[in-house]
């Protein structure tokens, strides 16, 4: 990992008059794009950058502003924002005149560097982001560089339209500014008038964006909980009914059972009718029961050295007896040696079970397979089947919980035992895919890595 000491600026600017303030919120959002920090990311970082910008250009009359990634204590990469007062600021230390600015990035406070206080924030970049190499930052400074700053009304425009995604009742304060950008194309009279007027404007909603962005995280805080008792209603739901299912069950075989009174055929059908219907129902209590534990974080894997010939194995010889269509055929390959990972080989078991058994269900004829591969540092774990297919559209629903492919080929089931398996493979560090198109069968891709998460 490169020493941050040593890595030049991304970029320097200066802010000396109340236009830079346009100017700073612009580049900030365009070095915050550059280094991969996502959109909402982006306007958080320009919006507490403009308050502060604002806010030191009437304390002291202006500051220099300077972009850099750095390398944080935790190992993740920072977009870190320093702004230098070019005079003394009182008591050598900054509170921004809104609270909730800092709610808006990771940090924000003073660091003395040499004989001036800075005012610092900063923000973590996404793991998913482009790594940052001495090449990428280079290429960035380049970049960075060559852009020519937008105007103030180019920077109002760009922010309208990142409120208007974000709440539609500033959806009116956009059309207004289109019509006075309109007006503006066509004369250039009352130019300084419409700029301050403007610049009042971008302050008034900068603080509207600070507030929304404080609500959207209670509402965020909120969702969480509503989130956290949905599954312990279906945690309680779900144990207060296996008892009763259970006991069904018991009865509808003491009923069936050659030492109890014989029973006419259509008793015999409609017991059997009970008993199967109970089975049912004890199979998707079993599974909101495994889904709430797995929505509530309460699922710990078993961490240790697994080998998966043993668990393929398993699965070839008890999952062989579902393939009873005489069309279908379950191939279960073994892995390539040495076939083992750092895992939770009971969690792991049950999606692959999970997966081989939906392949066998929805298949009328060819073969469900299940094969092993390693790349690098990663297995990827893949059952394809040559079953109906699924459309493109419908990738991602058939991982929502209860939702099950319409059309001829619906097979019982709960529509449970993706999602599980998808949070499952999540809960291992690892991710499952579908590639699938009618009429060409499905693939499952389960990739792991091998030291574990």
């Amino acid at each position: 990992m490169t020493d941050t000491a040593d890595r030049p600026p991304l970029l320097q600017m200066a802010l000396r008059v109340e236009h830079d303030i346009f100017v700073v919120r612009q580049r900030g959002r365009e070095v915050a794009a550059a280094v991969g920090l996502e959109h909402q990311d982006q306007v958080r970082i320009a919006t507490a950058l403009s308050e502060v910008a604002r806010d030191l250009l009437r304390a002291v009359g202006g500051a220099d502003v300077v972009f850099q990634a750095v390398d944080a204590p935790d190992g993740r990469c920072h977009l870190r924002v320093d702004l230098v007062p070019v005079a003394p600021m009182p008591a050598d230390r900054y509170e921004p005149q809104s609270g909730a600015v800092a709610r808006l990035v990771d940090s924000l406070g003073t660091v003395r560097v040499g004989r001036d206080t800075v005012v610092r924030m900063s923000r973590r970049v996404p793991v998913t982001a482009r790594a940052l190499t001495p090449e990428r930052l280079a290429d960035l400074r380049t970049e960075l560089g060559r852009n020519a700053p937008g105007s103030a009304l180019d920077e109002l425009a760009a922010q309208n339209e990142q409120l208007i995604a974000a709440l539609d009742e500033v959806r009116s304060q956009r059309d207004e500014l289109v019509v006075l950008n309109e007006e503006l194309q066509e004369t250039n009279r009352g130019v300084l008038a419409l700029y301050g007027q403007l610049s009042e404007e971008l302050e008034e909603t900068n603080r509207g964006v600070v507030a929304l962005y404080a609500e959207l995280d209670e509402k965020s805080a909120q969702l969480r909980a509503a989130s956290e008792s949905k599954s312990r209603f279906l945690a309680n739901v779900s144990h207060e009914l296996r008892a009763p299912v259970t006991a069904i069950m018991g009865l509808g075989r003491l009923l069936a059972d050659d030492a109890s009174d014989p029973l006419t055929d259509e008793q015999a059908r409609q017991v059997e009718l009970i008993r199967s219907s109970a089975a049912d129902l004890l199979t998707l209590v079993n599974e909101l029961l495994d889904l709430a534990k797995a929505e509530s974080g309460r699922i710990e894997p078993d961490w240790a050295e697994v080998d998966l010939r043993p668990i393929f194995g398993q699965l070839r010889g008890t999952l062989r007896a579902l393939a009873t269509r005489p069309g279908v055929e379950l191939v279960v390959e073994e892995p390539p040696s040495p076939a083992t990972l750092r895992t939770d080989e009971v969690l792991l078991g049950q999606v692959l079970r999970n997966l081989v058994h939906n392949g066998l269900k929805f298949t009328e004829r060819g073969e469900v397979r299940l094969r092993a591969t390693r790349s690098d540092a990663h297995w990827s774990l893949v059952v394809s089947d040559t079953g109906p297919g699924i459309p493109p559209e419908l990738h991602e629903r058939i991982f929502e919980e209860f939702y099950q492919v319409p059309g001829a080929t619906r097979v019982g089931g709960t529509g449970l035992g993706l999602p599980y398996a998808r949070r499952l493979v999540t809960l291992l560090g690892g991710t499952l895919e579908l590639a699938s198109e009618p009429g060409r069968g499905s693939t499952f891709t389960v990739t792991l890595p091998v030291a574990g998460a």
